[in-house]
């Protein structure tokens, strides 16, 4: 029987000098997490066995990405998902198959808690179990900043790691839920990086270690599917609060009740934002300026008050590019970790007017003759979909629709009708909503199947709204679906690509048309009149 490793011990030093050389590990799942991970556990010497429930032939861009590290594979729908940790002193999993949610894979799920189970009743065998952003967290040496919230963790996160690569002596890296695994960067830190990390609700519940900053947008509902109540959703989110570390500080959004009241939790301080007159300690916005009232720098860069201009003054909100309020709040958010890790208010000020957003955020993909197109193919919760709806100007059309994610959209349709002069709905959810829509007196609603249909029709509709308005006028057709893309797309972001893909199909077709108009009356012109002699 294989002693159970003890997690306690290991440090980024003890990795470096051997710690896991020939130790067995198993690692869960061969997607983008789990080849982080048999990458870093094979680099760092362990045996490593990998189990995936897809069979090998089908793992090929998986294992290619592994640059021929030595790993042994257990795959395939034959092979006891449990059978993978016999002889494993330790065991490492990505978020998607956490102990106690559902998987892709029930059988998996199954043997995996029961695995965890065995760890809590004290089972001497068990191997030691341990998450991808818990192991990082764990190894990490330099100050961290924790994202997360409902929606604009992205938006947070990236504009944070903008915001502090401001100051080059301390490099910068991003990832986590944001796409890259960050244990495959783990032995590259130094405590003179800056790390943030986006923590979704199904990286949290893992968590032994907080990060040195944790940074909330809002907690509204998500994922009701998965953690099956909103209190179970909201106890997952306050994971990362309870976590803080007590020399580093939490970055709570007043305007979000769920949040505000946050900051009672742990022994770390709070520094609040709102839309509005900063409370002491925090930031926020006074006559069209983000100002702070006595933000405090953490002791790892000195302490003591943070810089500020005159009145507590740090940038004009107009220099930020990004519409809408709730980005406003992101704003707000990142200049607290900026004055939190001591940059001057100088450099805030020219990073944030250079920041231009993230892709499938409120996504700008072009103009096309008076038309606007917006990709918020992130847009899967109905508060999301609300903020985006309020960040542009009528005349506006709304493309929604997916696979519904069992959240209550019933809210959602009275602002769709207010906002939005015309909706086309695709997918599972499309005619749910154009129900919803159409009894809270949307004028306009269409179900078009696919977004491929949808986006000429939306543009078609935008088109007509602007027929007569002034010149310069600007009509927007926004993708924000309020629901999943797994009906008919891998993921949100090949659903925005696809949206992007079908935009530039009616570019094409418009300059299309409009060089078959110049050329028809070129010709007309040049033909003229039969004068005679």
């Amino acid at each position: 029987m294989t002693t159970p490793f003890d997690l306690d011990a290991l440090t980024l030093a003890g990795v470096r000098a051997g710690a896991l050389a020939g130790v067995p590990v198993t690692v869960l799942g061969l997607a983008r997490t789990g080849v982080g991970l048999a990458r870093f556990l094979a680099g760092a010497g362990a045996a490593v066995t990998v189990y995936d429930g897809k069979p090998e032939a089908a793992l090929g861009d998986r294992l290619a990405e592994l640059d021929g590290r030595s790993i042994r594979l257990l795959a395939g729908p034959e092979v006891d998902p449990s059978s993978a940790w016999d002889d494993a002193a330790l065991v490492a999993f990505s978020p998607s198959i956490t102990p106690g949610f559902p998987t892709t894979e029930p059988r998996l799920r199954a043997a995996l808690d029961g695995l965890a189970a065995r760890r809590a009743g004290g089972d001497p065998g068990a191997p030691a179990l341990v998450s991808e952003p818990d192991l990082t967290l764990r190894l990490c040496p330099a100050p961290t900043i924790g994202v997360t919230g409902t929606k604009g963790k992205t938006t947070t996160a990236s504009l944070i790691a903008h915001l502090l690569a401001a100051d080059p002596s301390h490099p910068v890296v991003l990832g986590g839920n944001i796409g890259v695994p960050l244990i495959d960067r783990v032995t590259e830190l130094t405590p003179e990086h800056r790390v943030v990390v986006e923590l979704s609700e199904l990286q949290l519940p893992s968590l032994t270690r907080g990060t040195t900053v944790a940074v909330y947008t809002n907690v509204t509902a998500d994922h009701l599917d998965r953690h099956g109540s909103l209190a179970a959703y909201r106890a997952v989110k306050r994971r990362l609060a309870e976590l803080v570390d007590p020399d580093g500080a939490l970055v709570l959004n007043l305007d979000d009740p769920v949040v505000g009241g946050y900051a009672g939790l742990g022994t770390a301080p709070a520094v609040c934002y709102r839309l509005e007159h900063p409370i002491g300690g925090g930031v926020g916005i006074v006559d069209g300026w983000v100002v702070t009232a006595g933000v405090e720098r953490l002791p790892i860069v000195g302490g003591g008050p943070a810089w500020t201009g005159p009145a507590g003054r740090i940038m004009p909100v107009g220099e930020f590019s990004l519409p809408g309020r709730h980005n406003l709040a992101n704003l707000l958010a990142g200049v607290a970790v900026g004055l939190l890790f001591g940059l001057a208010p100088d450099a805030i000020r020219a990073a944030a007017a250079t920041f231009e957003g993230v892709e499938h955020r409120l996504e700008p993909v072009g103009l096309v003759d008076g038309v606007r197109f917006v990709n918020d193919s992130q847009g899967t919760q109905p508060d999301a979909v609300v903020a985006a709806l309020r960040s542009f100007d009528a005349p506006l059309v709304l493309i929604a629709g997916g696979r519904d994610k069992g959240v209550d959209l019933r809210a959602l349709a009275p602002v769709v009708a207010e906002r939005a002069a015309a909706a086309v709905l695709i997918g599972e959810s499309g005619p749910t909503l154009a129900a919803l829509f159409r009894e809270a007196g949307c004028a306009r609603v269409e179900e078009a199947g696919t977004l491929e249909i949808a986006v000429p029709r939306a543009d078609a509709l935008a088109r007509e709204l602007l027929a007569g308005a002034a010149p310069g006028s600007v009509a927007t057709v926004l993708l924000s679906p309020a629901a999943a893309s797994f009906d008919q797309f891998p993921d949100y972001a090949a659903r925005g690509r696809a949206f992007k893909l079908a935009v530039a199909r009616v570019a094409a077709a418009a300059t299309a048309a409009s060089t078959a108009a110049a050329t028809a009356a070129s010709a007309a012109a040049s033909a003229g009149p039969d004068r005679g002699n």
